[in-house]
């Protein structure tokens, strides 16, 4: 059985468009996301958003006239397979640049191994805080957990005007970071945490779980959690009677969250980065092409998968070279009009930009509202 470094899936974007370009005259950057395994939806909604930025980019000429390849491998969202495959894309293939379409674990192990090498590397919607701590090469164009979690504070007592929340969290660093955030600034609205329970990666049943929340009546739930368990928890839930808001987070953002929770998912609110409804022509553009060529409905993990490359690739024009500090310092120099919002970097590598609210309404994700507050959104600076 080959190993996850052996499963590559070379995408060279030039031959889709039916033109070839040498290898010597290819730009390539790198891309490393869970194609098999756990969270192979979210790999494969990572993925089709990064090739069809690099399509783009091609069709309109590259980067100084050069052809962009992109070289990705499946990293199976294991922190394990992250290192082999940074040092891949760095030695044999020789990228510029490497995005992660991959959660925090893979991403926080393989940025060590980037910012060793000089290579700007950025993360698409991984938000543990230690992944751009690792150093100045590092760059986040989503939101940290941190910052998300003190958003949905705010959403639940200045927006919902509730007050006794409990906090039902997924036992990794995804959920306690969002957690954390939360937690820090839950006293500033006068926020009652009635109960705090985890749960593991793979549970699907809930049931004393849910007798022990409906036990605690909380007003609202904030439960940080992924698709393929968020789905089966608010099921679950609804299905026992608690009516109780639920509050989601980026990871909830699948059409896949949708189908797998059914009815239950209408009303469900979650923190994200994509406006479905923004009248921003980039975010227009970019929800109307994917959708057109994808054939599936956009999500949040496609639109940062987009965004990261969009900016490694506009960042590499505007160096005007392959240089890795050249790119590092336009990354950091530059703002950005994304898919997902104008973006701009601190010295940290973390991203300043607003935090999207969501609400699933007749089978869908539509604007609930949007939370700017820089009282509460300013990442850490270095």
């Amino acid at each position: 059985m080959r190993s996850p470094v052996q499963l590559v899936s070379a995408v060279i974007v030039a031959a889709s468009l039916g033109t070839a370009a040498h290898a010597q005259d290819a730009i390539k950057i790198g891309f490393h996301a869970p194609l098999t395994g756990f969270a192979a939806a979210d790999g494969k909604s990572a993925k089709q958003g990064a090739e069809l930025a690099v399509q783009q980019a091609n069709a309109a000429g590259g980067i100084g006239g050069k052809k962009i390849e992109l070289v990705s491998y499946d990293d199976e969202g294991k922190p394990e397979n992250a290192i082999p495959v940074a040092n891949k894309l760095i030695g044999q293939d020789k990228v510029v640049a490497t995005v992660s379409g991959s959660y925090s674990g893979p991403t926080r192990a393989a940025a060590a191994v980037f910012q060793r090498a000089g290579m700007p590397y950025l993360s698409a919607y991984a938000i543990h805080p230690d992944i751009t701590r690792a150093g100045d090469f590092v760059f986040r164009t989503g939101t940290m957990g941190e910052v998300q979690g003190r958003a949905g504070a705010k959403l639940v007592g200045e927006t919902l005007k509730k007050k006794k929340v409990e906090i039902v969290a997924v036992n990794n660093d995804f959920g306690q970071a969002l957690t954390a955030g939360f937690k820090e600034a839950a006293p500033k609205f006068g926020l009652e945490i009635v109960g705090e329970r985890t749960f593991g990666m793979p549970d699907r049943q809930f049931g004393p779980l849910v007798t022990q929340i409906k036990a605690d009546n909380p007003d609202v739930i904030y439960a940080p959690g992924y698709f393929f368990n968020a789905g089966p928890l608010v099921a679950q839930l609804r299905a026992a009677g608690v009516t109780a808001d639920i509050i989601g987070q980026e990871g909830y953002d699948s059409q896949r969250f949708i189908e797998i929770a059914g009815k239950a998912s209408e009303g469900v609110i979650v923190t994200t980065s994509l406006d479905r409804d923004s009248q921003s022509p980039a975010t227009r553009a970019f929800i109307d092409n994917y959708e057109k060529e994808f054939k599936d409905r956009v999500d949040m993990v496609a639109a940062s998968g987009y965004t990261a490359m969009s900016v490694a690739i506009e960042a590499l024009k505007k160096a005007g070279t392959q240089d890795g500090k050249a790119v590092r310092d336009t990354i950091r120099g530059n703002s950005f009009d994304t898919a997902i919002g104008k973006l701009s970097f601190n010295s940290l590598g973390e991203v300043k930009k607003a935090v999207q609210v969501q609400v699933v309404k007749d089978g869908n994700f539509h604007r609930y509202g949007v939370i700017d507050d820089l009282q509460y959104l300013t990442p850490p600076e270095k």
